[in-house]
């Protein structure tokens, strides 16, 4: 009788996990409503902010086993500020190096939650060929099944603060232009 019962609650723990693990569902970022964008303050009197237009990713997310992971890959010659000298020097060697660093990438494994809300993710950004920790805070988080997709969409604002010479990126340190840089991460991704 007790093997039975020992049986019974090993075939349960079983189909228990069996059911958490396919909650997990793959999500594709939504290129449309995915944008990264950077600020940095410029001697104090302004702030210069651009965007990456071109990037690609997915998310494992499981809401129920709250877990997920994310992979982000940029295209760092995509990085658009509205001013074409502007952004032909952030494509030099002087900052994001596209020519020998042609990508950016963000990738993560731990998420934690706020109830049943996203309230940050921690990975590693890669970044001129160095890769070190970093933690995007949610600031908006929301899943709704969308109304033309007849798909799940789930998706918010993070943001955090690097410091940019971390990766190697040292360009105007002696001028005087700050180390620490804003990211808004922008993201929106489409249960497959």
């Amino acid at each position: 009788m007790r093997f039975s019962q020992v049986a019974l609650a090993a075939v349960a723990a079983l189909t228990l996990a069996g059911t958490a693990q396919a909650q997990s569902a793959t999500y594709a970022m939504d290129p449309t409503h995915t944008f990264v964008t950077f600020e940095i303050g410029h001697f104090g009197t302004s702030t210069n902010r651009g965007r990456f237009d071109k990037k690609e990713g997915t998310v494992q997310f499981d809401r129920a086993g709250k877990s997920g992971k994310v992979a982000l890959t940029i295209d760092a010659a995509s990085v658009n500020t509205g001013t074409a000298a502007f952004d032909k020097h952030l494509q030099s060697a002087d900052l994001f190096n596209v020519a020998q660093f042609p990508t950016l990438q963000f990738s993560a494994d731990k998420f934690s939650f706020n109830g049943d809300k996203v309230a940050e993710v921690a990975g590693s950004l890669t970044l001129l060929g160095k890769t070190h920790p970093v933690v995007l805070k949610a600031t908006q988080f929301n899943c709704f099944d969308h109304p033309r997709l007849k798909r799940e969409v789930c998706g918010g604002d993070f943001e955090t603060t690097i410091d940019r010479t971390q990766w190697g990126m040292n360009y105007g340190i002696d001028w005087g232009f700050p180390k620490n840089v804003r990211l808004v991460v922008q993201v929106e991704a489409v249960k497959q």
